[in-house]
């Protein structure tokens, strides 16, 4: 027990604390003033959430990760079942979207499967011994088991949560070994399609507008999100992507100070999804770029981690985790200066929502895991690889040295037949 307390990531545990009081004083700023009741209170109730998150964290430092991917397809049944939990009488429809249950509290299945798709794939992957992936046994395997959630989640109108899932699928295929001809072929039809629904979508927008008012009232939402981007000449509907983009400017290189913010309260759910508004607003330039640099620093210490694992799933998870919160991060980001379309996507450990930032603890719970017990295996392989030495050969390091084991290595020394 002293011994993995000794191995836990510091640097990781303080910035998650400094996001826990950034979080709470910024969602304070953003709703201080509403006359909604229901989110008045929504900094307070972060401070619980925040309390239990980093108590799952302590818990899956100390949990055996090896065990999650041990029993993935189980974990991706009950996660594909909780999905389905939308359409029973536990479902609740929040903003349009029918992507939650209440089970007391209100709980988001798609943010739970973003977790457990990263531990099925990775689970996949990791069998595969560094091989090349094959295109039918491989490749097409993997994107229908990240086909069945996308397309459910997309009927449950959460764009945001089912683009997370193809993006977790492209980083770890392509660190999975796949061959540069297969992603090659993916990007080239990936960038057709998208030019031409881009193309079609400009052409014949008044006929698709006519067509989901008639057939799609639940899905028209995504065509407000589109316009502002794909048609920002002629979208009538960006009062969302306008004034989000007027409050960060507003904010200059300094900002107008702590709860000084007046433009961000124009734009729908500061406390949430658009919580970046009242960062860049009340704290400038300066303050976004420190938050992003959090953002940074946390990242490149989960590639670190990754690298220096000597278990091949580790690295595998740490990098479907790593593209999740990039991915995160860039489209909350990117959404609310007008780069990329608007939709349902929470700033990671910074906005607003319970299960959204518990699921994100749990991640690094799972990423301290990973760093704490292959830290015990490599003073393990030590201890066994000198244990024939005498004590000055022991202090001065022994006869050899051990080698630097690259990503994805599974302990096998430079040199060494595999």
């Amino acid at each position: 027990m002293l011994g993995k307390i000794k191995n836990i990531d510091w640097t990781i545990i303080t910035i998650l604390l400094m996001f826990a009081g950034i979080s709470v004083a910024v969602i304070h700023s953003a709703v201080v003033d509403s006359s909604d009741t229901k989110i008045v209170n929504s900094a307070m109730k972060m401070i619980p959430y925040y309390v239990l998150g980093f108590i799952l964290v302590v818990g899956m430092t100390f949990f055996n990760y090896r065990l999650l991917v041990k029993y993935a397809l189980y974990l991706y049944i009950v996660g594909i079942g909780m999905l389905m939990l939308v359409w029973s009488p536990l479902g609740v429809v929040i903003n349009g979207a029918r992507g939650w249950i209440n089970v007391g509290v209100s709980v988001q299945p798609a943010e739970v499967f973003k977790l457990i798709l990263i531990i099925g794939i990775g689970a996949f992957l990791v069998r595969k011994q560094r091989d090349k992936l094959r295109f039918w046994k491989d490749v097409v395997p993997v994107g229908l088991v990240v086909l069945l959630p996308f397309l459910i989640v997309i009927a449950q109108n959460d764009l945001g949560n089912a683009l997370c899932y193809a993006i977790i699928v492209a980083a770890l295929l392509w660190i999975g070994n796949v061959k540069y001809t297969h992603a090659l072929i993916f990007i080239v039809l990936a960038g057709g399609l998208l030019y031409g629904g881009v193309t079609a979508y400009r052409t014949f927008h008044a006929d698709i507008v006519s067509f989901m008012k008639d057939n799609m009232p639940e899905q028209r939402h995504y065509l407000t999100r589109l316009d502002p981007i794909l048609l920002p000449g002629a979208a009538k509907d960006d009062y969302h992507a306008k004034n989000a983009l007027e409050a960060i400017a507003s904010g200059g290189m300094l900002g107008k100070g702590y709860m000084n913010g007046e433009l961000s309260q124009k734009v729908p759910y500061t406390y949430a999804d658009s919580i970046i508004t009242v960062v860049g607003e009340e704290f400038g330039f300066i303050g976004m770029a420190f938050l992003l640099l959090l953002y940074f620093i946390l990242i490149h210490r989960m590639i670190v981690i990754a690298l220096e694992c000597r278990d091949r799933a580790g690295p595998f998870i740490i990098v479907g985790i790593v593209a999740m919160f990039l991915y995160q991060i860039f489209e909350n980001v990117g959404m609310n200066i007008g780069l990329m379309p608007i939709t349902g996507i929470t700033l990671p450990f910074i906005s607003y929502g319970g299960t959204s930032l518990l699921i994100n603890m749990a991640c690094m719970g799972i990423v301290m895991s990973i760093h704490v017990h292959n830290q015990e295996t490599i003073r393990l392989d030590n201890t066994l690889r000198t244990d024939h030495l005498d004590e000055a050969d022991k202090k001065s390091g022994g006869p050899f040295k051990l080698p630097p084991l690259g990503f994805g290595r599974t302990g096998t020394a430079r040199g060494e037949k595999e």
